[in-house]
């Protein structure tokens, strides 16, 4: 994208210019520099009146006699901030202009340029004034594409992969999306090298600090926006300016940090990051209505959109009664998400709807009453409806199993589920299977991948039983987070529950959460400032033995493979660091858990 101003050397091109025969005599090095306006003036004092950026033109007639004079007129223009001089020779001056301007011009870098030909003034001041509207109109045009371009973003559901396209096409630049926890969630390099880009990526994005939530770091380069909705923030979105190869635009005062970026590129990137956060709230669906509806019934219990009593009247009225039940939350999902790139979408979601249908005819083969649908690209949740709660470990076992036997048998091409799996499930009046020829999931033979207990390659978790509607979101919201966590666990179990997942799987199932990326910002954002500013030192790695060793210093030392002496200065280096008692039972257990929740985030 191109600047709104013009330069001083492209206003010297122009045929008005021109025709004066310029010739420039000093501050040749600030040619470059932005022409705001074109002023014309004939008094010493003048810079008094200008606000800096301008180009101003005179002819000399008014200017000091004197040396000093001459001086002191240079110095004011420069410390205003003019982008040059302009004087018309003949009048004032007839050969040239006065060797003293020239030097005090150029030992201040300004451009000082003389017209040996007479030229009107005013010629000059419409050509120069017309190009800046035509640069100032072209560039709400291209606010205008941009409004429009992350406008139709938005209402087609761009996922955030081409939202990051369209940004990085429209600037010209690298443009970076992260969490909380600086590390990419996609990027595009705009044509520059991915990993030169990407290269030591966290340490280089905490350096990155800009003033505000939408701001430009002149040290290292990049326009940084957050990127968040509702409140709550959970990302930055970043475009390096100027990008590779090019110069970036000089301020008018030599010696000042590099300009800011066009306006322009600021609406980009706040669109863009509008974009993204309304896409991570927006779920295309094309389900049929039946499964629609019980998708919005659980999404409604997730986020609190409907009132409980609503759900529960809506959810009867498709045969599933809630009220007066024992609720249980339960989430399935394949232990590795759908490879990216195989197949494309449609193969993502068909992986995705064969699951569905063989959640759903496990729960009629196990004859029980539940809502149930995808509530993820990877996931289906149900919720389980039973009469009794002293039957919750028998239902869930008998679900696992079902879901064991209908993937066995999708695998052998015995049976296939012929009915909506989203149908309401009531019970033996539901449990009859269609007969034919069933796919594998995904096209993928189901019992592949590993672990995954009577299910087969995949995960179920349950949350805990409630008795009430009002809380069946706990229940969801902790089988999902179980399911999140049990896929770093190697055990075959058929149903994992809460007391399954350790403090470590408890964080990594949150490491998503904005909150928990937060409470490690705070607890070790200036150690990993640190380290990030001198990585052979490495003190998060001290910190961990310390704390792996159970505070005990002589084992940290050891496994630290350090010096008592050396590890014991790296420790009190850590404590004024981070501020913190490192012998503080308290502050010790904090800072514990933070490098665990560090450690889960970092976990792909």
């Amino acid at each position: 994208m191109s600047a709104v101003f013009p330069t001083v050397r492209e206003v010297l091109a122009l045929d008005p210019v021109r025709h004066g025969a310029p010739r420039v005599v000093a501050g040749d090095a600030g040619l470059d520099r932005p022409v705001r306006w074109v002023h014309v003036a004939e008094v010493p004092d003048i810079a008094t009146l200008l606000g800096g950026g301008e180009l101003v033109l005179t002819t000399g007639i008014g200017l000091p006699a004197d040396d000093a004079g001459l001086r002191a007129f240079i110095g004011d223009l420069a410390d205003v901030g003019v982008s040059g001089l302009v004087v018309e020779l003949g009048r004032r001056y007839v050969s040239g202009v006065p060797r003293v301007m020239a030097a005090a011009a150029e030992r201040r870098g300004l451009p000082l340029v003389e017209l040996r030909r007479a030229t009107p003034f005013v010629r000059i001041t419409e050509a120069v004034h017309a190009l800046i509207v035509d640069a100032q109109l072209t560039e709400l045009r291209a606010a205008e594409e941009i409004h429009q371009r992350f406008t139709d973003l938005s209402v087609e559901g761009a996922d955030a992969a081409e939202v990051i396209r369209q940004a990085a096409e429209l600037s010209g630049c690298p443009v970076v999306l992260e969490n909380l926890s600086r590390q990419v969630l996609g990027y595009d390099p705009a044509g520059e090298s991915a990993e030169l880009l990407l290269d030591g990526w966290e340490q280089h994005s905490r350096r990155i600090r800009p003033a505000g939530r939408t701001a430009y770091d002149p040290d290292s380069g990049w326009l940084v926006t957050v990127v968040g909705a509702r409140g709550q923030d959970w990302g930055r979105l970043l475009l390096r300016w100027p990008a590779s190869g090019e110069v970036p635009m000089p301020t008018a005062r030599a010696g000042e940090p590099t300009a800011a970026p066009p306006t322009r590129l600021s609406i980009l990137i706040e669109r863009a990051a509008s974009t993204l956060a309304l896409g991570r709230l927006i779920r295309r669906d094309a389900e049929g209505l039946e499964r629609q509806l019980h998708r919005t019934l659980l999404t409604a219990l997730l986020d609190h959109s409907r009132p409980v009593d609503e759900v529960a009247l809506r959810a009867k009225a498709l045969g599933v009664g809630l009220d007066r039940r024992h609720l249980v939350g339960v989430l399935v999902r394949h232990r590795a998400d759908d490879p990216v790139g195989e197949g494309g979408p449609e193969a993502g979601q068909a992986r995705l709807r064969d699951l569905s249908e063989a959640v759903g005819q496990a729960l009629r083969e196990a004859k029980l009453t539940a809502l149930a649908s995808a509530v993820d690209d990877n996931s289906v949740g149900a919720l389980l409806a039973l009469t009794d709660p002293a039957t919750e470990d028998r239902a869930l076992s008998a679900f696992a199993d079902a879901l064991r036997r209908v993937r066995l048998d999708a695998a052998t091409g015995r049976v296939t589920s012929g009915a909506d799996p989203f149908r309401s499930v009531r019970g033996a009046d539901r449990s009859r299977p269609a007969s034919g020829t069933s796919r594998g999931v995904g096209g993928v033979d189901p019992l592949r991948g590993g672990v995954g207990g009577a299910s087969g390659g995949l995960i179920v978790a349950a949350g805990s039983g409630v008795s009430t509607l009002r809380e069946a979101r706990q229940s969801l919201v902790e089988a999902r987070q179980i399911a999140e966590a049990a896929r770093r666990d190697r055990r075959d179990l058929p149903v994992f529950r809460l007391p399954h997942v350790g403090l470590a799987g408890l964080l990594y199932l949150l490491r998503d959460e904005p909150r928990l990326q937060t409470f490690v910002e705070r607890e070790l954002g200036p150690l990993l400032e640190y380290d990030a500013q001198h990585p052979r030192e490495r003190l998060l790695d001290t910190l961990r033995a310390y704390l792996g060793q159970g505070r005990n210093k002589s084992a940290g030392a050891a496994a630290a493979h350090l010096s008592r002496p050396a590890f014991y200065e790296r420790l009190a280096r850590i404590a004024r660091i981070l501020d913190v008692d490192l012998d503080s039972v308290e502050a010790s257990l904090s800072l514990h858990v933070a490098l665990l929740a560090l450690e889960a985030v970092r976990t792909p």
